[in-house]
């Protein structure tokens, strides 16, 4: 008997080998396509069906790739070439909410929006918030340390994580955690597991912090610079002057132009593009309006022209700009959404970095950044084809060139090469230069500790 045919005798109907099925589990949404075929996708709904994948896989030494939504950006979900695709995103359920305790127990594959959807019913929401929420879930989002818009005020998904249960390579079932809020008691495993990128176990339960929704009202403030790095540094001014927006993204000229052409005259009209960088920040709470117009004085003293939105429909517009982003990317080809982070204080130094590299390799590097906690994303648009496991050239040698310099960039700027993607497959060639060898080695060891065959997410963060 096979793997396959032991899959398929214990598990059902569940196990797939539809060639379309197959197909589509090689690839995640940063592009990255996964060299050969999967063996199968087995689709999960309960733990028991993860707990027999896992055991079947340890017997027959058969890699698995631990896969959601596929909504990735660092190729660290994609079938690889006769391993098995355990699929989690039917485990959907929403098990438990405690609004007395501020807490929600879900299933990995939950969606953040369905989650939030019915955590507003008791006045709570889940703050993490990745671009993709509407349909990323919240298993992947535990799997990468998923950020958003918010970090810089309401924290990583990390922060929102109390206790998870993880199946082990070996089919064994692991809690960590708590449901209080304070507890110490050994080592922090669900510190552990989550960022972990499906190396260490499988999700398959979380509970997870729910905030009471804040109070008061939202303003907005859409602000243009002559250049990027007076919005750069402009953005470090408002949080040295101890200033908290909920939101302060940042957009460079060559993706502002882009976003531009992308959205038209029409829908355009009135906005602030076509010109300089653009800074658009959002405050909440009770003092928004005061933390808004202390920004604002920030902003125009360090030369930017700003304004102010307090109405739904006017916000929504000066959004829509930040929101326009990645389409307006993607009309021009494959878009490597790269990330980031550093000190926010030298966010002006990493956009003088990127435009130095830029100008040098004659790369376009369009940019947008968070600029709340320091994490930037530069882009790079491939006119064709796609990016696959099987020949790295299909993104062009001199764009991996340049992002490898604007990885060390910064990291000389005392920064990281991930803020909120992970190092999936992308990044893994750099991760040693970061962590340092002593680091490295102890983290390939904890790795063996928990998979001790080698079979979870081969590939994924280490080379092998």
């Amino acid at each position: 008997m096979t793997a396959l045919e032991r899959l398929q005798a214990e598990l059902g109907t569940i196990v797939s080998v539809d060639p379309a099925e197959l197909s589509a589990a090689r690839a995640d949404k940063s592009g990255w396509v996964a060299a050969g075929l999967p063996l199968a996708v087995v689709r999960a709904g309960t733990v028991e069906h993860v707990q027999a994948t896992l055991r079947i896989a340890s017997e027959w030494r058969v890699p698995v790739v631990t896969r959601g939504a596929g909504t990735g950006l660092a190729g660290g979900a994609c079938g690889t070439d006769g391993s098995i695709v355990l699929s989690v995103a039917g485990m959907n359920r929403i098990l438990e909410i405690r609004p007395e305790d501020e807490l929600a127990v879900v299933e990995p594959g939950v969606i953040n929006q369905q989650l939030n959807d019915a955590l507003l019913e008791y006045g709570l929401w889940f703050a993490p918030d990745p671009a993709s929420k509407a349909i990323s879930t919240v298993g992947g989002n535990i799997a990468t340390n998923a950020g958003g818009l918010l970090c810089a005020k309401y924290g990583v998904t990390r922060e929102a994580v109390l206790g998870l249960t993880v199946v082990l390579a070996d089919g064994s079932l692991l809690r960590t955690g708590r449901r209080t809020v304070k507890g110490v008691t050994g080592y922090d495993l669900t510190a552990l597991l989550t960022g972990s990128e499906g190396t260490l176990g499988v999700i398959v339960e979380a509970v997870v912090r729910a905030r009471a929704i804040t109070a008061g009202e939202t303003v907005t403030i859409g602000a243009v610079f002559a250049d990027v790095a007076g919005a750069a540094a402009a953005s470090a001014q408002v949080t040295a002057a101890r200033i908290r927006p909920a939101v302060m993204e940042l957009i460079d000229p060559v993706a502002l132009a882009l976003i531009a052409a992308h959205l038209g005259p029409a829908a355009s009209a009135g906005l602030p593009l076509g010109r300089g960088a653009f800074l658009l920040l959002q405050t909440d709470g009770p003092a928004a309006r005061a933390e808004a117009e202390q920004a604002v004085a920030v902003l125009r003293a360090a030369g930017g022209e700003a304004r102010v939105s307090t109405d739904a429909a006017s916000a929504e517009r000066l959004l829509a700009v930040r929101r326009a982003a990645h389409p307006a990317l993607a009309a021009h080809g494959q878009v490597l959404i790269e990330d980031v982070c550093v000190p926010r204080s030298r966010m002006k130094e990493m956009f003088d970095r990127i435009a130095e590299i830029s100008a040098r390799t004659g790369v376009p590097i369009p940019t947008i950044a968070h600029a709340g906690d320091g994490n930037l994303h530069p882009n790079f648009v491939i006119p064709v084809g796609r990016l696959r496991g099987d020949d790295d050239q299909v993104v062009p040698e001199p764009i991996w060139a340049a992002a490898g310099e604007l990885f060390r960039a910064a990291l000389d700027l005392g920064g990281t090469l991930t803020g909120e993607h992970g190092v999936g497959v992308l990044k893994r060639r750099w991760l040693a230069e970061e962590l340092g060898d002593t680091s490295f080695d102890l983290q390939r060891r904890i790795k063996t500790v928990f998979d001790p065959l080698g079979i979870l997410n081969p590939g994924t963060m280490f080379a092998s």
